[in-house]
């Protein structure tokens, strides 16, 4: 049902564009749209992979993930009239924020509990996906920590769950992620500290904050 809801809702935005005849929003939210395909057809293709890097997953995230937020902060600057240079300081503030919200939530899948959010704990794993707190734990843990995430991922099932989050939370990688996540939303608050204050931008500035305090 939340599939359908945010294809209506998808759909209803293009749908709006279309009313004010605004091809440069068209051109954001398509290309928004593909790289998220992309991002998604990607997180398909290493599905069970315990080889993928940082790195890779990052791109990933910015894919699917990130891209969406940026596009959001784009089209917003745009029908605000901003300026070029202001413009892309939004695009940037967009994207920085993506990746510390999917961080965050790659966080809470092993730090927190379904109510906190609103998924259950564990599907990732059950769906063979490796995300960050996963990745670090197989690159940096000790080769029990390794061996049982690799073992998780492999055999797509969180029946293992208790031992994958020991395995995760002993390995430092929920600090590691946290700091990543910190650190990814410093920039996305950098950006709007280059903006003239206003009550939008220190709203966005809250709206950032908010999402770091779901790791308190």
């Amino acid at each position: 049902a939340s599939v359908l809801v945010g294809d209506f809702l998808y759909s209803r935005a293009f749908e709006l564009m279309v009313e004010i005849n605004s091809m440069n929003l068209m051109k954001i939210i398509s290309e928004a749209t593909n790289a998220i395909a992309e991002g998604e057809v990607l997180q398909l293709q290493n599905v069970g992979n315990t080889s993928l890097s940082e790195m890779e997953y990052m791109d990933i995230i910015r894919r699917k993930t990130a891209m969406l937020f940026q596009a959001a902060a784009h089209t917003g600057a745009v029908l605000a009239g901003a300026e070029t240079d202001e413009t892309r300081l939004f695009q940037d503030f967009g994207l920085h924020f993506g990746l510390a919200f999917q961080l965050i939530d790659d966080w809470l899948d092993y730090a927190g509990t379904s109510e906190s959010m609103g998924k259950n704990v564990g599907d990732d794993l059950s769906e063979g996906k490796a995300t960050l707190p996963l990745i670090y734990t197989m690159t940096h843990g000790s080769k029990a920590e390794s061996e049982t995430i690799k073992d998780a991922i492999n055999s797509q099932s969180a029946e293992r769950i208790d031992d994958v989050i020991r395995a995760v939370r002993s390995s430092g990688a929920l600090d590691y992620v946290r700091e990543r996540a910190q650190q990814q939303t410093e920039w996305c608050l950098s950006c709007l500290d280059s903006l003239a204050t206003n009550p939008f931008c220190r709203g966005l500035e809250a709206l950032a904050n908010v999402a770091l305090c779901r790791m308190s």
